[in-house]
Parts: C-alpha cells; sequence; structure tokens
C-alpha cells in the first residue's frame, strides 16, 4: 500500500530529527482538536514538532500553512498530553517544512 504524502512527509521529518539527536515520545498523539505530527524529546526540552510536506512550491512555502489558527491547535493538544504526564515540562513549538527535498527546521517557531 501507498504511504500519503503526509505520512510519507512525518517519516522523514521523524528521522531527520533522530539523526539531530532528538528522541522521539510520540507520533500522530490525537486529541479531540486534531493531531500532533511529532513529540520529540531535545535534551530537557519536550518539543511539539508539526510537519508540513509539499512535493512543489505551487501552493507556497510549506512553513507557511502553520498559521496563526494551526498554532492556537496545536498548543491546545499539547496541554492534553502535558495533562497525562503528571509534570510541567520544559516545551517548545517547532516546525519541520519539507520542499520537495529541501528540509527547514524552526526551532521555537511560536511560543
Amino acid at each position: 500500500m501507498k504511504k500519503s504524502k503526509g505520512c510519507l512527509g512525518e517519516e522523514i521529518a521523524r528521522v531527520y530529527l533522530e539523526e539531530q539527536g532528538l528522541i522521539t515520545k510520540a507520533q500522530n498523539f490525537h486529541t479531540e482538536y486534531g493531531e500532533i505530527d511529532l513529540i520529540m524529546q531535545d535534551q530537557d526540552v519536550l518539543v511539539f514538532v508539526e510537519v508540513k510536506y509539499r512535493s512543489t512550491d505551487r501552493y507556497g512555502n510549506p512553513l507557511e500553512a502553520v498559521n496563526w489558527h494551526k498554532q492556537r491547535k496545536i498548543k491546545q493538544m499539547a496541554q492534553r498530553y502535558i495533562a497525562q504526564l503528571g509534570y510541567e515540562p520544559v516545551c517548545r513549538f517547532d516546525v519541520l517544512g519539507i520542499l520537495e527535498t529541501e528540509i527547514y527546521w524552526v526551532k521555537g517557531a511560536f511560543s
């Protein structure tokens, strides 16, 4: 079965981030608000990663797709994940855009 572009992008992102030293905590974490693509550990920081994959720039840069509305939803989903932990970790919100074969990783893209 052929993987969707979204799944392919998330897999590329996960492998890339692991190569950068991050540890995968969860993938496709579902909540009533939607799903968080990747939750990673970067040393002492819990990182919520939104992945956007585009095979062309026809619809713009993938990083531009994470607008304020999407950011608000990601923060709500992150709160659900943190509530399960029983403690308040240091967190960061990253966006990883993939355009064709180029990877753009924005650490701390929003707060």
